[in-house]
C-alpha cells in the first residue's frame, strides 16, 4: 500500500501495528495513544557501501580520523532519535522505545545511543513494559 494509505489506516485501527522500513524514521505523525510502541530491530547504522556514507568514510580517513566514532555512531544516534521523536511528539505523549539490537547493551558505543536519549527507565525484563502498559 502506499505510505499515506498505511498510516491513515494505522490511525484508525485500534491495537493495531505497522512494520515498516526506514522510509518512516521521518515525516510520520501519530499523536496520542495510537502510537505506543516503536521497536527497532537494529540500531541505524547507515550502509557503508552508500556513495555518500562511502565518501564521508573516505575523507575522514584520509585527514586521519576515525569514521566509526566520528561519522557512523552520531549519524545513527541522530536517525534513533528521529525513530524516538516518531513516538514523542508532544509534552503528554508517552510510550515505549524497545531497540532489540544487542549491541546496545554490549558494545561499547551502545552507551552513547542511551545518553543521547531523555531520561528514562531502561530495562531488559518484558514484566517492566507490560506494567508500563497497564499504567497507561
Amino acid at each position: 500500500m502506499p505510505r499515506t494509505q498505511l498510516l491513515r489506516q494505522f490511525r484508525e485501527t485500534p491495537h493495531s501495528v505497522l512494520f515498516a522500513t526506514s522510509s518512516f524514521w521521518q515525516g510520520v505523525d501519530v499523536v496520542g495513544e495510537a502510537l505506543s510502541c516503536v521497536v527497532v530491530d537494529k540500531l541505524p547504522f547507515a550502509s557503508p557501501g552508500d556513495p555518500i556514507t562511502s565518501a564521508r568514510i573516505d575523507a575522514i580517513r584520509r585527514r586521519g580520523g576515525e569514521p566509526f566514532s566520528e561519522y557512523q555512531v552520531p549519524l545513527a544516534i541522530l536517525t534513533l532519535q528521529q525513530g524516538l521523536g516518531r513516538l514523542i511528539r508532544h509534552r503528554r505523549d508517552r510510550g515505549v522505545l524497545a531497540v532489540l539490537d544487542p549491541r546496545l547493551r554490549t558494545k561499547g558505543y551502545g552507551r552513547r545511543f542511551i545518553a543521547s536519549l531523555p531520561p528514562a527507565p531502561v530495562v531488559q525484563d518484558l514484566e517492566a513494559i507490560e506494567r508500563f502498559f497497564t499504567i497507561v
